[in-house]
């Protein structure tokens, strides 16, 4: 796929290359399906107008929003200023820039279903390519229901609106899609071969906004730019590896949606094994977007999926029950909006996982997540092997494993555990941290992961998407633990709101002499 914007330099990371001035994007109109949703106030128009604010659009780039309810473009361009102003990382708003953009942004009023809405939409955005040079060049956003995918995929396809040309460079057009990717791996072969009928898989961009995050993007850098990590990033070293996401809220009215989830599926299927992806994937033959989706997809086909018994050894789900929250009290799961009263579906996910392959050969890869958890946070920790024991470790105490801890959020950075010596004159030794934080290193904050992300699909940047293989790998694995748990053979393990879980998921650990990390403090060891 060619684009006119100047490319990555060579050897750079995806995006990390381009100097500020060469980035900007092609001119195209962005039509954003479910336009009065929340994730377009909170994220998207934000995300447009810091792109906009800071010359990464370009000055021709028109918005058009998608939706149901009847409204005006004044009425939407109103309701855009005050999603703006209240989500927007960049305050107070600059008139200039919102002036201009308010001007390239419309309003089209239709149904998912309806073809001749989809035929009004050709006809406006042939009027916006006379009038604001676009070019052609279209990118779909699909901020909507799962269940509006395929509808709406269809009348892209019926109104001429879809693949014209897949690897054109003058009208481009791409589509990006929103998870969940299907709720197993059948449903997710289905949405994939349905939109493929329109949409070339090169024009498709699969949305995790995880991998937008600035420490996600950076463990390529990480990883691949610095000498001394890579050597012992395998099993020789690594007695374990971590990645928790964890939540302090609870469900917050999405019960509904909720139990046909499960965090199994909501959080672990993507967020959670995108991160086992690069932290265990093999150096790509390139930076380029498929080079590197190839060694995520490597990592998949090498994790076995387990049959019941092992589900059963390897994995736990819990639920959050009614408890009281910084001497407040909060309600169960049970008791939440859309939640069924005898519902067993799953608030915490807790699993222990193998990559059998030549690097990682019986390294333990623990990931989990969790509602209603003690403190929110998202990190992940490689634990090395312990120093041998023959020079300073004295009867009854052992040093502290060296761990690489990588903050994805809060304060996001990197913090390495090593020993050193207390000062004094015994010899008293102590785990202290190197800690690297991102907006106290380089003096700014990072931009929202939607901006980034919504950047590189107009460039057809596609590192920080998911390619299709990609997805029902990943479900291949789930779907083999979900359909252990719901034989009713897995029992649900209950906790209550403000611990780090069940007590149970603490044995998936405690059994090899591990524990979980206490997000924001040192790892602990039993000894």
């Amino acid at each position: 796929m060619e684009d006119n914007s100047q490319p990555s330099q060579p050897g750079a990371p995806p995006g990390a290359g381009r100097p500020a001035a060469a980035v900007t994007a092609q001119p195209c109109a962005i039509v954003i399906f479910g336009a009065t949703g929340d994730l377009t106030a909170r994220k998207l128009l934000p995300a447009i107008y810091n792109l906009t604010r800071e010359g990464l659009l370009s000055p021709s780039t028109v918005v058009i929003g998608f939706a149901r309810r009847p409204k005006t473009d004044d009425q939407f361009r109103r309701e855009m200023l005050e999603a703006v102003n209240r989500f927007s990382r960049n305050k107070p708003i600059d008139p200039a820039v919102w002036g201009d953009l308010c001007a390239r942004t419309y309003y089209h009023q239709s149904t998912f279903e309806d073809i001749a809405g989809y035929r009004k939409l050709a006809e406006r955005l042939a009027a916006m390519d006379r009038r604001h040079h676009t070019g052609g060049r279209r990118l779909y956003y699909l901020a909507t229901s799962p269940t509006e995918f395929n509808m709406i995929v269809d009348r892209l396809g019926e109104a001429g609106l879809g693949n014209i040309d897949p690897f054109s460079a003058k009208a481009w057009r791409r589509v990006i899609v929103e998870k969940p990717f299907g709720r197993d791996l059948q449903t997710a072969r289905e949405l994939n071969a349905h939109i493929n009928r329109v949409f070339d898989e090169s024009q498709v961009f699969r949305i995790d906004h995880y991998l937008g995050k600035q420490t996600v993007q950076n463990l390529l850098v990480f990883r691949f730019a610095n000498g001394i990590f890579e050597p012992v990033w395998n099993r020789r070293y690594v007695d374990h590896v971590q990645i928790t996401v964890a939540e302090t809220i609870g469900v917050e009215g999405r019960g509904g949606y909720f139990e046909t989830a499960g965090t199994l599926r909501d959080m672990v299927q993507n967020h959670l094994m995108q991160l086992l992806t690069l932290i265990a994937m093999e150096p790509p033959v390139s930076l380029e977007g498929d080079a590197i989706r190839d060694e995520k997809v490597r990592v998949l086909k090498a994790i076995p999926a387990y049959n019941v018994e092992e589900a059963l050894r390897y994995t736990l789900r819990g639920q959050y029950t009614a408890g009281v929250i910084d001497g407040a009290p909060v309600i169960g799961y049970h008791e939440e909006r859309g939640v069924a009263a005898d519902s067993a579906m799953e608030t915490y996910a807790a699993l222990e996982l193998f990559i059998n392959n030549w690097r990682w050969q019986g390294v333990p890869f623990y990931l989990r997540s969790g509602k209603r958890l003690r403190q929110q946070g998202s990190e992940v920790s490689i634990h090395f092997n312990a120093a041998p024991g023959v020079l300073f470790n004295a009867p009854g105490k052992a040093l502290s494993r060296n761990v690489l801890t990588l903050r994805i959020q809060p304060r996001e950075g990197i913090a390495l555990l090593i020993n050193a010596q207390k000062p004094g004159t015994l010899t008293r030794i102590a785990p202290v941290h190197m800690d690297f934080e991102y907006h106290q290193a380089f003096g700014s904050y990072s931009p929202e992961a939607y901006e980034r992300l919504l950047l590189d699909a107009i460039l057809g940047d596609s590192t920080l998407f998911i390619r299709r293989d990609e997805v029902e790998s990943a479900w291949a694995i789930i779907d083999k633990i979900e359909g252990a748990w719901t034989t009713g053979a897995a029992p649900l393990a209950l906790y209550q709101p403000g611990e780090w879980g069940p007590a149970e998921a603490h044995d998936l650990l405690a059994r090899n002499g591990r524990v979980w990390d206490q997000l924001g403090t040192d790892p602990q060891y039993e000894i």
